[in-house]
Formats: C-alpha cells, sequence, structure tokens
C-alpha cells in the first residue's frame, strides 16, 4: 500500500518522460550540424522550449489526463531550467532573478509558438521567431526556413499521434532533415 502512495501520478510521470523525449530530440545533432543552430546555451533553451511548446499544444483540449500532463510537462521544464542554472554556478542569491528572467522568456517564446501553431501553422510567424530567437544574423530569416520546415513538419506528426501514445511518454518525432 504504501508504494502505492508513494509511486508518482501518471501524469507526474509522463511528463517527465515527454520532457526527456523534447530534449533528446532537441539535442539531435542534425539541428546543429544540418541546419546552422550554433551549439550555444541559449539556442538549446530555444530548441527545448520548441519541443515543449509543440507537445503543450498536442495535449491542448484532449481532456483532463492530457491536461495533468501537459502541467507535469511544464514543471520538469522549469525545474530543469532550475536545475541548469545551478549547475551553472548561478548562487541561491541571484537564482530566483534569472529564474524570473527565464521565465519571462518561456512564457513570451510559448504564447508566441502557440499563436503561430493555432489553429493551424504560420510559416512566416514561426520564420520571425526562430530568425530573432534562433539565428541572430543578418541572413536569420533564411537560415530558419529549413527550421520552420521541420516545426510544420513536428506539429503535424504529433497531431496525427494518437493522444494514448503521446500520454505514455512516446511521442515520435520526424527526423530533423526530411
Amino acid at each position: 500500500m504504501l508504494h502505492r502512495l508513494l509511486k508518482p501520478r501518471a501524469a507526474k510521470a509522463a511528463g517527465t518522460t515527454l520532457y526527456a523525449a523534447a530534449v533528446a530530440q532537441a539535442r539531435q545533432p542534425e539541428f546543429y550540424l544540418d541546419l546552422g543552430v550554433e551549439d550555444r546555451v541559449d539556442a538549446r533553451f530555444e530548441l527545448y522550449t520548441l519541443h515543449v511548446v509543440l507537445l503543450v499544444e498536442r495535449l491542448k483540449d484532449q481532456g483532463e489526463q492530457a491536461a495533468e500532463t501537459s502541467e507535469a510537462l511544464f514543471e520538469t521544464y522549469v525545474s530543469a531550467l532550475d536545475d541548469s542554472l545551478r549547475e551553472m554556478g548561478v548562487g541561491d542569491l541571484s537564482l530566483a532573478k534569472k529564474i524570473r528572467k527565464l521565465g519571462e522568456a518561456l512564457m513570451g517564446r510559448t504564447k508566441a509558438y502557440v499563436e503561430a501553431l493555432d489553429p493551424e501553422p504560420d510559416s512566416d510567424a514561426l520564420a520571425g521567431i526562430v530568425a530573432r530567437n534562433v539565428f541572430s544574423d543578418e541572413a536569420a530569416l533564411e537560415r530558419a526556413a529549413p527550421v520552420v520546415d521541420y516545426i510544420v513538419r513536428a506539429h503535424d506528426t504529433l497531431a496525427a499521434q494518437p493522444l494514448k501514445q503521446i500520454l505514455e511518454g512516446r511521442p515520435a518525432w520526424p527526423q530533423v532533415r526530411p
């Protein structure tokens, strides 16, 4: 009986597993080698955020279990950000400030991506988000095109998957390069 009480909720376990799947996908070498995303902390933050948002968007309006899983995924992501900052040596005194700043960035990115994805992906809006946040040079809009193509394919791939598969923490992602 004690085992059952201490066992994490199914939604929490699925949220943790989904976060791990989002991170694993965001770390695919093709993003960095083929699509030109620079291997920097801020660019990785952008790709992690993108994949978490894609999952949150897929779970939206899919019932109570999906809402709980989405919330657990988001909580896991925020907790991982906190852990990462601590590992990078951010002290307790400045941690709250940094987390607040990252939280604001995360909420801003989430809002921008959701608006660009819902009800249908808007490639121009997505290109602006990717150019501004992932790339920051003169050719950013041009460099964003393959990433936008990936985002649209990932959105469509997740939408076509059975909800049960995602709630079990098993999202299937498209290849980074088609």
